[in-house]
């Protein structure tokens, strides 16, 4: 499985959306977002026709962006080839430094996996999307590797589905109305109606299971986050592969310790956004 497998949307899609249709949006801005958005993993060098397949922007526009963005110190080029260079960072630190569910979460996630000798990690709803915003690897079990910025579709994922759980009502019929639920796995949900009895009861009992839906072999527990309001803020999980830990294993040992970290780290937000 590639990653442009799980990401529902790729991140070198067209720019063209309803928004555009509003007075306020600047399109100029979104192609040169969707330039940058184009570089990943799998695609880290780019020529110029590439990009503009990515993207798909003109050439001559593609050209543009890219050769401003090497202006600005944000791509690197040579032999008709670009690249990011770490520049692009500021961007995303700008998003996390002011966030202190960051800051927070990194030693609750140290701790959960010191305890657990399992990864960790803390996302937020995106769009269609989990965004990770903290993660502590033990050892790598999925072929995809995951850092800081990671997304993956929310409704196959169990963080995903913790915070899908979470939403209005109306939020969650938009969501469902505008994805295209297709199976990653021969485990994975895809029907609407099984994912709604789903997220029905992850909202009930505090807490989700996905079993190898994401990718085989995986298995994932998460827990909500709340702020000092009550309301989901991020979801916080632990995950392992399947040889680890039966069905079983992971309610009786997992789970415990994922909701006392989640308690603990819901109260230090509930403390910082007083």
């Amino acid at each position: 499985m590639t990653r442009g497998d799980v990401v529902g949307t790729s991140a070198g899609s067209t720019v063209e959306s309803d928004r555009s249709a509003s007075p306020d949006f600047v399109q100029s801005l979104a192609r040169g977002l969707s330039v940058i958005r184009a570089f990943d993993a799998h695609r880290p060098r780019q020529s110029l026709s590439d990009v503009a397949r990515n993207t798909g922007l003109t050439r001559a526009t593609a050209r543009r962006f890219l050769h401003t963005l090497v202006e600005l110190g944000y791509v690197d080029t040579a032999d008709s080839v670009f690249w990011l260079t770490p520049r692009v960072l500021d961007l995303g630190y700008s998003y996390l430094s002011a966030l202190p569910l960051t800051d927070l979460a990194q030693p609750h996630l140290e701790k959960l996996s010191s305890r657990l000798g399992e990864s960790s990690s803390v996302a937020v709803l995106d769009g269609a999307d989990i965004v990770y915003v903290g993660r502590v690897q033990v050892r790598r079990i999925m072929t995809i590797g995951i850092t800081i910025g990671t997304r993956f579709p929310a409704y196959a994922t169990s963080m995903g589905r913790v915070l899908l759980a979470a939403l209005p009502a109306e939020d969650l019929d938009a969501y469902l109305d505008a994805t295209d639920l297709r199976a990653l796995t021969p485990h994975g949900l895809a029907e609407e109606g099984a994912l709604r009895a789903e997220l029905s009861r992850v909202a009930e009992q505090g807490w989700c299971v996905v079993d190898q839906e994401l990718e085989p072999g995986l298995r994932s527990v998460a827990a909500p986050v709340h702020d000092r309001n009550g309301a989901v803020r991020a979801a916080l999980n632990v995950s392992t592969h399947a040889a680890r830990y039966s069905p079983e294993q992971l309610h009786d040992e997992l789970i415990p310790e994922l909701l006392a970290t989640a308690r603990a780290l819901s109260a230090d937000l509930a403390i910082v956004n007083r």
